[in-house]
């Protein structure tokens, strides 16, 4: 079996979705979300559950983690104040 890819996103390529994201870089999150700026997003709603940017992601292993996190405000929409990439267990993928 070959490995996955692990290639990342071309600038100005569309990347389409967290979901997208998730099996290119076999992250194995059941609910992935995605936000070209890495700011806001919808809730994530299953765990463990990965937030994703165009350059990595962070995974949330449980609804507590994600829940209790100081680096999220939830509101109507998830706002990630300090961007996705300022969270501790970012991956980058680029």
């Amino acid at each position: 079996m070959e490995p996955r890819e692990r290639s990342t996103p071309q600038k100005g390529e569309r990347t389409g979705s967290g979901k997208q994201l998730n099996v290119r870089w076999d992250v194995g999150a059941r609910h992935a979300l995605y936000h070209k700026d890495g700011n806001y997003y919808n809730h994530l709603t299953q765990f463990p559950g990965a937030l994703f940017d165009p350059k990595g992601y962070v995974l949330f292993k449980t609804k507590s983690e994600y829940e209790r996190s100081p680096y999220l405000q939830h509101g109507t929409q998830l706002h990630v104040p300090l961007l996705l990439s300022a969270i501790p267990g970012y991956t980058r993928m680029v």
